[in-house]
């Protein structure tokens, strides 16, 4: 809508997704002709645009990405899209600071300049560069925007957006409101309210002065809370635990250094805490394999090809994730791990397993799984057959005598798993990983928006298998997990056990955590740490802004059927088919009120996970030489909003 000749558009969130709304806007803005009106972006974010409140440039320099610098943008590639008016990726950006440097025409400040010379294309850049990378995006954006656009940034938080009889008003913490003829809510990670276990453990620590710190952005916690010396406790050993490990021995002064053998070495500095670790598992998320490319090259899909896929809602049929879409994704696990088994351990083999096993898996129907393993146990040396689930709980019916036996085996597995990460295209279980890992790039598009029935969706995909191929193929860089073995070695980190249970001693006053599978007494702290990242759950958002939308009825989360057909709400919000217009509570479309990123999750899968500047097939697969769809989805549905806001349709 345009009143008066101006078209009001607030963008709500200023961190990477936010960009790609304005960017999108001002890209299919300068492509079309609009003579005599005036498109009017507000960004309204607490934080400066571009990084947002996750990737300020302020942050402690050891939080490092989760992904290599050859990968995430925020400047789409892909056809079909207006062309950007400005930006590239983020290793593009990192080449052309590199040659600046040499140049001695580089404006960025010394550490940040000294980053950049030590950074390569598989490197991990640290976050508060990549926040840099996003701030100068934004700049270039607005440098280009196109006549009759004008972009400014309100720094406050939204504290509401209610309807008004020509469109919408954007209320500030400050009281001021603004009037606006479209919204896109992108909003990123919002803090959620503590579970009834959590809120137990802050209140009682409230009571009887102990330290909890609740799930938090890592650079948003004061670690200065956090004695020298004192046994800490941390729940939680997935991406947020090495930030936590990090920040409290290499940020207090420790320093890391390599062995004869390979191995890492601590020496202490004298500050830090002893930091106590606890998981369902028991052990952290698997660092990632090294590799100078995103997918394994050496590793694609034979059976869960893109056209297999999708073949399901082609057909107009809806598939179950566990019946039709996941044995075929297990075929090409078991592939990948016993083909390169084969090449790099031919002993571990009998002669003629490969095309015993590749006949197998060719059945079709369910015949094809227990024939398949009956192949493996005939063909494969015990010590080296796959034990899918097993790798994801390492630790899972093995009982420790003490806490010295449980970490021993803790830090067995750490070494087993660095040494993977460097081994590469040549380990079995990382290959194994590759290959869910470039499945993750398929599945996405598949399951997306209605792509399966929703007791899978339920049961299935969120229900047993993301927490799998999370664990699996989400991990850190493998330096993080070199770096936990050598500080397990130095005494500064130990682990609790497998399922571990955590309450309060009030007699004398302490944190208390045990695992079932431990022989040895609890861990005793007046320190706990909340290694995790707040909940991405609409419902139990803290967010005055998503609180107020759900009690005015202006948006409704969404409801999916489990198992047993109650409809439960789930994570996300509930929309149209792109381009994501907002369901209110009786299932209207809101006209002019859009969602993008993280609040879809429960129309699409791995809405956290960054755009992908280079998503490219494996060869031999159908889709072969041609970007995976999946990998710019987010840039995507930037780019439709901003065509339906804009008035030029899909």
């Amino acid at each position: 809508m345009v009143r008066g000749g101006v078209q009001r558009v607030a963008v709500v969130g200023g961190g990477p997704r936010g960009l790609s709304a304005v960017e999108r806007l001002l890209a299919v803005r300068a492509a079309q002709e609009v003579p005599g009106t005036t498109l009017e972006i507000t960004v309204y974010d607490p934080f400066d645009p571009g990084p947002g409140r996750v990737w300020r440039t302020g942050q402690p320099r050891l939080f490092l990405m989760n992904t290599p610098s050859f990968y995430p943008t925020v400047i789409p590639s892909e056809p079909g899209m207006a062309k950007p008016l400005a930006g590239t990726s983020f290793d593009a950006w990192r080449a052309a600071q590199r040659d600046a440097i040499r140049a001695g025409q580089c404006g960025l400040g010394p550490e940040e300049q000294a980053e950049l010379s030590r950074l390569d294309a598989s490197g991990f850049p640290p976050r508060a560069l990549y926040g840099r990378y996003l701030a100068e995006t934004w700049q270039a954006i607005l440098d280009a925007a196109p006549p009759g656009a004008v972009v400014r940034h309100v720094p406050q938080e939204v504290a509401r957006v209610g309807r008004t009889p020509h469109g919408f008003a954007v209320t500030t913490a400050s009281g001021r409101a603004r009037e606006a003829d479209a919204v896109v809510l992108a909003l990123g990670h919002v803090q959620a309210r503590l579970g009834r276990d959590q809120r137990v453990l802050a209140e009682s620590a409230a009571r009887l002065g102990l330290t909890y710190l609740p799930p938090a952005a890592p650079a948003d916690v004061d670690w200065d809370r956090l004695p020298a010396g004192k046994t800490v406790l941390v729940r939680g050993m997935g991406l947020n635990f090495f930030d936590v490990m990090v920040q409290l021995t290499e940020g207090r002064g420790g320093r890391f250094s390599q062995r004869h053998d390979g191995r890492l070495a601590y020496e202490p500095s004298g500050q830090e805490p002893r930091i106590v670790a606890a998981s369902r598992r028991g052990v952290p998320y698997r660092g990632k394999a090294e590799l100078d490319s995103y997918y394994a090259p050496s590793i694609g899909l034979r059976w869960f090809t893109r056209a297999a896929a999708l073949a399901p809602r082609r057909a107009g049929i809806e598939p179950s994730f566990d019946q039709d879409l996941w044995p075929l994704l297990h075929r090409d696990t078991l592939w990948a791990y016993y083909s390169t088994l084969a090449r790099v351990e031919p002993e571990s083999v009998s002669e003629g397993f490969l095309a015993r096993l590749d006949e197998a898996l060719a059945v079709e129907g369910p015949a094809w799984e227990p024939l398949a393993a009956r192949v493996a146990h005939d063909g494969v040396a015990p010590a080296r057959r796959l034990d899918l689930r097993a790798l994801g709980a390492p630790l899972a019916g093995w009982h420790a005598q003490d806490r010295s036996d449980l970490d021993a085996r803790v830090l067995a597995h750490l070494d087993e798993d660095a040494a993977g990460s460097a081994r590469g295209e040549d380990d079995p279980v990382k290959m194994a990983i590759a290959a869910l890992h470039r499945g993750r790039a398929v599945l996405k598009e598949a399951v997306a928006d209605g792509g399966i029935t929703e007791e899978s969706w339920v049961s299935g995909l969120r229900g047993w298998f993301e927490g799998l191929v999370e664990g699996l193929a989400s991990g850190p860089p493998a330096l993080r997990i070199r770096q936990m073995a050598a500080l397990m070695r130095a005494g500064v980190v130990g682990t609790v056990g497998p399922e571990p249970r955590f309450s309060i001693d009030r007699s004398e006053p302490a944190f208390t955590a045990s695992s079932p599978w431990v022989g040895a007494p609890e861990v005793r702290s007046r320190y706990l740490v909340e290694a995790l990242a707040p909940a991405n759950v609409v419902a139990q958002s803290d967010s005055a802004l998503l609180s107020g939308l759900l009690a005015d009825g202006l948006v409704r989360p969404r409801f999916l059927a489990g198992t047993d057909g109650v409809p439960r709400p789930s994570t996300g919000l509930d929309v149209t088919a792109p381009p994501y217009r907002a369901l209110d509570v009786n299932g209207q479309p809101v006209e002019g009120l859009y969602v993008l990123g993280l609040q879809l999750s429960a129309v699409q899968w791995g809405t956290a996970i960054a755009a992908e500047a280079h998503a490219f097939a494996a060869p031999g697969e159908a889709h072969d030489g041609a970007p995976y769809p999946s990998g710019q989805r987010t840039l995507r549905d930037a780019d439709a909003i901003a065509r339906d806001i804009l008035g030029l349709g899909a």
